[in-house]
């Protein structure tokens, strides 16, 4: 069974003349950064792994100094590309009510009723929030912010979301 890979963060540029990467990066994620010792970057169809020498934050961007990167010319070419970790390392950082975004897609959305409102398409990140895009049964895309006052209950291992629908969040005739 070949190894599953989660993106973690994207080679925004370079950073100086040594080779040191500029990393996008979902805000929060600063600890899981800090405890890897490398990452993976998609080349080819295969995962090539990449050291990290040194990692620091500088404003919302992770400035990283890979083993294999010693020039600018060297960060230029995977500039643009994800970077990955394994998916159980990522699994095995998360807290108590964290959850990855890729467990969650594909989850069946129900309210405090218990009436089927549709599934998690994906979730995207706002400065205030993670968002659910949920596509309802008659395939209008829902926003609903993933925050507990409405998004109380998550079941990862049976991929089941409860929200409280409070009037406005949703349009009736779902």
């Amino acid at each position: 069974m070949s190894a599953k890979f989660i993106s973690i963060g994207k080679i925004l540029n370079f950073h100086g003349i040594k080779g040191e990467a500029k990393i996008g990066y979902t805000k929060g994620n600063e600890d899981f950064l800090l405890s890897l010792r490398s990452v993976f970057v998609k080349k080819n169809e295969e995962f090539l792994e990449l050291h990290i020498e040194s990692l620091r934050f500088h404003k919302q961007f992770a400035l990283v100094k890979f083993k294999e990167f010693n020039t600018v010319n060297d960060v230029e070419e995977y500039k643009g590309r994800n970077i990955f970790s394994r998916y159980e390392k990522a699994q095995s950082a998360l807290k108590e009510g964290e959850y990855l975004f890729s467990d969650l897609e594909g989850s069946k959305v129900y309210n405090q009723y218990d009436d089927y409102i549709g599934v998690v398409e994906r979730i995207g990140e706002t400065p205030g929030s993670s968002i659910l895009a949920i596509r309802t049964q008659k395939g209008k895309l829902v926003l609903v912010p993933f925050v507990n006052e409405l998004v109380p209950e998550v079941d990862v291992e049976n991929k089941k979301i409860l929200i409280n629908q409070i009037e406005g969040l949703i349009d009736d005739g779902i």
